[in-house]
């Protein structure tokens, strides 16, 4: 016989012992692959994530300081180059009298300075309903529709399109204002996000963003004022070169500065050595156009929400009647009340540096080539001294806005007292430093305000109605300097300075009512009340208490173990919460 042969195992013993094998590898791949990781830190993570978030708050900043610059550069450079062309009388006869345009310059200053007296009425609804960003970014497309109505112009586009810009001044800069601020509260949540009050979405610490809105405010006004030097750009590029010298335009002006009544009295209304092509005023217009639409890109693209989701439905809903009334009600508040002199200051002097200075001393001295000289160097001061006010970092707040009202005081007395004769070139550097001086007390001023209301009103919910009450003031400063073109130059450095003295009295009143602790008569801002708060609220019925009880209405019932249902009572008035809603 022959041995036998080791028998082979069974084909499906063998495939079960490879299966068990080859699920033990498959079982252990997964748990290293679920299991914790060696190599990652969730804290890095963590760090990297909000680094990012920072960064994107840097970025934003920036956005929207650009996007205002540009908006503000094409705005000005346009208006200033079409009051020029539409001054001189020969421009006007040859292009406007076959269409009854003589007085378009009237009408469009009108509606540009008229209607934002009304800006209080409607800017808190506009910024609630559409919110931060996108009144920002429709503010601007207002701005890009008043550069597109020059291609046609007759009055049913160039009227309804200034009074346009009438209605977006003031929402636009509340919403600035209130952008740059939140964005300062934005990274400080950002930079602390480990401490329980972030992390619970408390109330932020008293002053605990001050420094960051300090640098924000700066490094916006760094960017923004540079609007006057690029508005310059059209002038200088395009129009210089077709106007004529001081020897022309200022032949029959006999005096200038303190002295004078109005703008220029006297002053030639032949301003132009020949009339520039159409062609070459419709590409000069294309690339403010360009440059219009740009603005509103960064804006749209660039920009980040300056509030959650969830806040913007808060903010939202406590009522339209309330967003209505809530910035008249802030009116009460004394800190409020004692800032309007300095806001109405804010007004005058940035539209006297650019008419009454630049115009009834520079231009009637030098003539009209040289204004876009004068406002270079005030724009420029204006950029570079707007960094001063981070000195605020080791400095009392108050050091910048009296700062500037020092040098601006000092200004309009050498002003009061000075009659230069025209055509006098020899007078260019004298009026170049009393430009830059005038720029310093602007930007110690814009960035004071500025910085200020996001100290004092440091809760988010305000930020809006705050900042439309400090530019609404300025819009009303604005119209009153439209209506004093035709006093005299003494009356209006007068005004100015009596209101520059009233504001600092006032500041100093407001600042010693905080140090002696007075309380502001601050509105309460209603609690928001809507179907996601509601239903919030309910599903407060179902968690625990550490005692084992559930909130009943105003008592407090037992809860079971092994259920989370109140009384009969509770559940009637959560059921009836809910057919209400």
């Amino acid at each position: 016989m022959e041995p036998e042969q080791p028998a082979a195992p069974p084909s499906g013993s063998t495939n079960n012992l490879m299966n068990v094998g080859h699920e033990g590898n498959i079982q252990g791949q997964m748990e290293e692959f679920l299991g914790p990781q060696a190599e990652y830190d969730e804290e890095e993570e963590e760090r990297k994530y909000y680094r990012r978030k920072r960064l994107g708050v840097i970025k934003n900043v920036i956005a929207a300081s650009v996007g205002g610059m540009i908006v503000y550069s094409v705005y000005m450079g346009l208006l200033q180059m079409q009051l020029i062309l539409h001054y001189d009388v020969t421009y006007r006869e040859v292009k406007y009298s076959n269409l009854g345009l003589e007085d378009i310059d009237e009408k469009m200053l009108m509606g540009i300075n008229v209607t934002p007296i009304i800006g209080l009425l409607y800017t808190p609804v506009l910024i609630r309903f559409l919110g931060t960003k996108w009144m920002m970014f429709l503010a601007s497309g207002i701005y890009a529709l008043f550069v597109s109505t020059n291609y046609w112009e007759r009055y049913y586009t160039l009227v309804p399109s200034a009074v346009a810009i009438g209605v977006a001044i003031v929402p636009l800069w509340a919403s600035l204002g209130n952008y740059i601020t939140r964005m300062a509260q934005q990274y400080y949540e950002y930079a602390n996000y480990k401490e329980e009050h972030v992390q619970e979405q408390k109330k932020l610490p008293k002053g605990a963003c001050h420094s960051y809105i300090i640098v924000f405010q700066s490094v916006f006004y760094i960017i923004f004022h540079l609007s006057f030097v690029f508005a310059e750009f059209p002038m200088r590029l395009f129009l210089h070169s077709y106007l004529h010298d001081y020897n022309h335009t200022l032949s029959r002006v006999s005096l200038c500065g303190a002295g004078i009544r109005g703008l220029i009295p006297g002053f030639n209304t032949t301003v132009l050595t020949k009339l520039p092509q159409s062609m070459l005023l419709i590409q000069v217009e294309s690339v403010l156009m360009s440059f219009a639409f740009l603005a509103m890109i960064i804006f749209l693209v660039l920009c980040g929400a300056a509030y959650r989701p969830t806040e913007e439905i808060d903010l939202r809903s406590i009522g339209w009647g309330n967003i209505f009334q809530l910035p008249f009600k802030h009116l009460r508040d004394y800190r409020l009340r004692l800032l309007c002199p300095f806001f109405i200051y804010s007004g005058f002097e940035v539209l006297f540096a650019i008419s009454g200075l630049s115009l009834s001393y520079g231009v009637c001295v030098l003539g009209l080539k040289q204004l876009w000289l004068l406002v270079l160097a005030y724009g420029l001061s204006c950029s570079l001294f707007s960094s001063l006010s981070l000195s605020l970092l080791r400095l009392p707040r108050w050091v910048s806005l009296l700062g500037g009202a020092a040098v601006h005081f000092v200004l309009l007395v050498v002003l009061l007292a000075w009659s230069p004769l025209p055509r006098n070139p020899n007078l260019l550097a004298p009026l170049l430093v009393l430009s830059v001086l005038w720029g310093l007390g602007t930007a110690l001023n814009k960035t004071g305000l500025s910085t200020l209301l996001g100290m004092l009103y440091e809760d988010k919910e305000r930020l809006d109605f705050v900042y439309t009450i400090y530019h609404w003031w300025q819009a009303i400063a604005i119209f009153i300097v439209y209506l004093w073109s035709k006093l005299p130059m003494r009356a209006k450095l007068s005004i100015l300075l009596a209101t520059l003295l009233l504001a600092c009295y006032c500041y100093w009143v407001m600042e010693r009512r905080l140090a002696r602790k007075v309380p502001p008569r601050v509105p309460r801002i209603p609690r928001p009340r809507h179907k996601v708060t509601r239903h919030t609220e309910r599903l407060k019925y179902n968690v625990y208490s550490p005692e084992g009880r559930c909130p009943g209405g105003s008592q407090w019932v037992t809860c079971s173990t092994n259920t989370t249902k109140v009384r009969s009572s509770v559940s009637s008035g959560a059921s009836h919460d809910t057919n209400a809603g």
